[in-house]
């Protein structure tokens, strides 16, 4: 009987635990697998945290210069870029519990490796190749893919909770890691991050499953649906929309202002706030605190815009968006001292309301350019953003090595918002978002 009841459960026709009454107070399984990653991201994004609390410490040990160490952090940016693209190719081809595990060993690889290192090019593997690669695996695809698999009702609300983990991971880790890098060093904090990869990897292996039909039950919301077979070529699509989007204006003022995103937020505030707050005599910890807030309002900012993005013409947004960022980045080294005073508590604000407030308009432009190929779009406009981050990330060590300052890189940098704002005003409108790249 027991082997009967299972093959069905195989059989599209049968949903043999959906059909059973359910009791109003259980809890569909697709919340536990979003739980898990929620929490996966978490542990993920600890080594978001640690990259610009190291880039003094590690300059004071070794005498490796700002910029051999923001070249490392530039790779390991890049990479997740790159690799975010196909992350979803890999998950079903492989499945999700398989590619997120190996990639939380690959990050804690990495940052238990750096703890012997004694050479900048180990630095460039450990945490560029190794890290860049498992961050890049876990990127917006995990959280889209897996909402899309166990969600039909719902899927709004769960898309801004594990959008949310990132800036949730941030707020717990930074502190700490500062926390400890002041106290005990940075090879206690780099442990400290490897350790919250592995942690995770049990309850990933454990509690995570592929598809509801792994332990038949229908999605969150929806009817049953059998698993579908792995799918092979999906890696070819992904290039293949590149090239078919690349031949179109509006990829590449979307990849370009997205860029400017990326290094005027990854690149520039989370890799260099620190040390630029540090030069200034504020302390490290202080400093991570003010990052950690960030943070907090960037949840506040993207849930805000996505509901203006509703509401308003989204190239309007973006452009207003990185005016004011812009704004705010030409005002930073005046702000910045050793005590933390209102208006600098003002632009920690104003600047997390902003952070990621450009992701809902960006994502509703390529849905309303490219229809039923959005999504892959997306994911290269968003490698976009990343390798942005990476070439400010390596560009403004080297500023720092060569002028002394960080002055020069936020000058720049709110120059490139205004451009980006120029740039949003730019894009086309289309009046039939449903058609795709191939129609």
């Amino acid at each position: 009987m027991t082997e009967t009841i299972e093959s069905a459960a195989q059989d599209d026709r049968w949903p043999p635990r959906e059909a059973r009454r359910r009791s109003p107070f259980s809890v569909h399984r697709a919340w536990i697998v979003a739980a898990v990653t929620f929490v996966t991201i978490i542990g993920g994004a600890a080594f978001n945290s640690l990259p610009g609390l190291l880039i003094e410490p590690l300059h004071s040990e070794f005498g490796w210069s700002r910029g051999e160490i923001g070249l490392a952090v530039s790779i390991d940016m890049a990479l997740y870029g790159l690799t975010a693209p196909f992350a979803a190719a890999l998950m079903d081809r492989f499945g999700i519990r398989r590619v997120v595990a190996v990639a939380l060993t690959m990050v804690a690889a990495g940052a238990i490796a750096s703890v012997w290192m004694t050479a900048s090019w180990q630095l460039m593997i450990y945490w560029g190749l190794l890290v860049g690669l498992g961050t890049g695996s876990m990127a917006m695809a995990f959280a889209a893919t897996v909402t899309n698999r166990w969600f039909v009702a719902r899927r709004g609300l769960v898309t801004g909770i594990l959008t949310a983990a990132g800036a949730s991971g941030q707020l717990v880790f930074l502190p700490l890691c500062a926390w400890i890098v002041d106290r005990h060093g940075w090879q206690p904090a780099s442990i400290t991050v490897a350790l919250a990869a592995l942690v995770v990897v049990p309850f990933v292996w454990l509690l995570m499953r592929d598809h509801p039909a792994d332990v038949g039950l229908a999605p969150y919301g929806g009817t049953y649906v059998a698993k579908p077979a792995p799918a092979r070529g999906a890696a070819r699509r992904t290039v293949r929309v590149l090239f078919d989007a690349a031949r179109t204006g509006p990829f590449w003022l979307l990849a370009g202002t997205f860029a400017i995103c990326g290094a005027s937020t990854n690149g520039l505030i989370r890799t260099h706030f620190v040390p630029f707050a540090h030069d200034n005599h504020m302390p490290i910890t202080v400093a991570a605190s003010l990052l950690a807030v960030i943070g907090v309002f960037d949840v506040i900012g993207t849930i805000f815009s996505g509901w203006l993005t509703d509401r308003f013409d989204a190239r309007r947004l973006l452009a207003v968006y990185y005016a004011l960022r812009g704004i705010s980045l030409l005002f930073l080294p005046l702000l910045i001292g050793p005590e933390v005073q209102p208006p600098m508590i003002f632009f920690i604000v104003f600047y997390g309301l902003d952070w990621v407030a450009t992701v809902p308009p960006t994502l509703a432009l390529c849905r309303e350019q490219y229809g039923e190929d959005s999504a892959i779009v997306f994911g290269w406009v968003l490698a976009s953003h990343q390798v942005g981050a990476a070439v400010v990330a390596f560009l403004g060590g080297v500023a720092r090595d060569v002028f002394g300052s960080y002055d020069v890189v936020w000058y720049a940098s709110g120059a490139l918002c205004a451009m980006a704002a120029l740039m949003s005003l730019v894009i086309r409108r289309v009046r039939q978002p449903e058609a795709g790249l191939g129609r």
